[in-house]
C-alpha cells in the first residue's frame, strides 16, 4: 500500500514509518522540512504540489500538529490549536479534489479530550467530554477545545469516498530519544520519579507495538469509523505507574513531588505540569470490541519490555 503521513517527522510518525516501512508499504512523509528520500515539503496549510502524493493513496494518517510538551503560553496553545486544525483542513481537502482518493483518512487526536477523572474509566460510548471539570485550572478546558476542534475538522471534510476515523491515542511509549519514555525514564533513573501531587490521577498509554497494530488493524478493517481510543486497557494511577517505570530500571525510590513542585519541574523541562497532573483514565472500548488483542496490555511488563530495548540500543 501506499500511506501518506503528514507530520510524519515526530516520535509518532517516526515509529509508524519505521514499521510501516519494514512491512514493504510506501510511505510518504510530508513535512515543513524535508530531509532524505520519501518526504515531501508542505506548510501544514495550503495546497501544494504534495497533494499529488495524496491522490492515488491507499491510507493518509495525519499526525500533523506543534508538539503538546511546551510552555502552554498564548502563543503556544494558538500554535498548537491552528496547526491541528489547518493540517486538518487542508488534508480533507487534498482528500476532496483527489481523482483517486484514499480509502481511509486516519486523524490524530487525543486521549486529553476526555474529562479529568477519577471515578470510571473513559471508553468511546460513556465517556465524557472534558472542559467543565470543577476544580482544575481554567486553561485546561483549552486543551479539549482542541482536540473537539482537531476532529469536527476531519468530521467536516466533504469526502464521501474516505473512511475517516480519529486516533484519541494515549501516550506513545517507544524507546525513541526524545520521546516520553525517553523523558519519564531519566527522571526516574535520576531518583525523581516518585509520585506527583499524590499520584493518585491516572496515566493512559500505548506500547508503541501496539499503537502500529492498531493502525494495521483499522486499516484491515472496513467497519470501523469515528472516535477510537488507542490507548492500553490497563491504565493506572501515576504512584503505580512510577513504582512500575523505576521497577524496570532497577531503581527503588523515587522522590516525590507536590504539585507546585511538579509545576517548576515542568517549568525547567519547557512543558507544562498538565501533562502530569491530569487524571487521564482511558479505554479502548471500541477496538476491544472489534476484537483487537493487545501485546502489551499491563504497564510493568510493557516497561520491562522498552527498557530492554533502550539498553540494546
Amino acid at each position: 500500500m501506499k500511506i501518506v503521513l503528514p507530520g510524519g517527522t515526530g516520535q509518532v510518525g517516526t515509529v509508524l514509518r519505521r514499521a510501516l516501512t519494514a512491512a514493504g508499504h510506501e510511505v510518504v512523509v510530508l513535512s515543513r522540512r524535508p530531509a532524505g528520500r520519501g518526504e515531501i515539503a508542505w506548510d501544514g496549510r495550503t495546497p501544494g504540489p504534495w497533494t499529488e502524493a495524496v491522490d492515488g493513496s491507499d491510507v493518509v494518517v495525519n499526525l500533523a500538529g506543534r508538539s503538546v510538551s511546551c510552555r502552554y503560553t498564548p502563543a503556544n496553545l494558538k500554535e498548537m490549536m491552528d496547526s491541528r486544525v489547518d493540517s486538518a483542513r487542508v488534508v480533507g481537502e487534498a482528500i476532496a479534489a483527489a481523482a483517486r482518493p484514499p480509502r481511509l483518512w486516519l486523524q490524530m487526536s487525543t486521549a486529553t479530550v476526555y474529562a479529568h477523572r477519577f471515578d470510571a474509566p473513559n471508553d468511546e460510548a460513556t465517556g465524557v467530554i472534558g472542559g467543565a471539570e470543577p476544580g482544575v485550572p481554567a486553561y485546561w478546558g483549552y486543551s479539549v477545545d482542541i482536540a473537539r476542534a482537531w476532529e469536527r475538522e476531519q468530521e467536516r471534510a466533504d469526502t464521501p469516498l474516505t473512511r475517516k476515523a480519529a486516533l484519541r491515542s494515549a501516550m506513545v511509549m517507544s524507546p525513541d530519544r526524545g520521546g516520553v519514555f525517553d523523558v519519564l525514564s531519566r527522571l526516574a533513573r535520576l531518583g525523581l520519579g516518585g509520585p506527583v501531587a499524590g499520584g493518585a490521577q491516572y496515566v493512559s498509554w500505548i506500547h508503541d507495538h501496539d499503537f502500529v497494530r492498531a493502525v494495521e488493524f483499522l486499516i484491515a478493517r472496513d467497519d470501523l469509523d469515528g472516535p477510537v481510543n488507542l490507548a492500553a486497557p490497563s491504565p493506572l494511577p501515576h504512584s503505580a505507574f512510577m513504582r512500575a517505570l523505576r521497577g524496570a530500571w532497577g531503581v527503588r525510590a523515587g522522590l516525590p513531588a507536590t504539585r507546585w513542585m511538579a509545576g517548576l519541574g515542568a517549568f525547567a523541562l519547557r512543558s507544562d505540569a498538565e501533562l502530569l497532573l491530569k487524571s487521564r483514565r482511558v479505554v479502548p472500548g471500541r477496538l476491544l470490541d472489534a476484537g483487537f488483542a493487545f501485546e502489551h496490555p499491563e504497564w510493568p511488563q510493557a516497561a520491562a519490555e522498552l527498557v530492554r530495548r533502550v539498553r540494546a540500543r
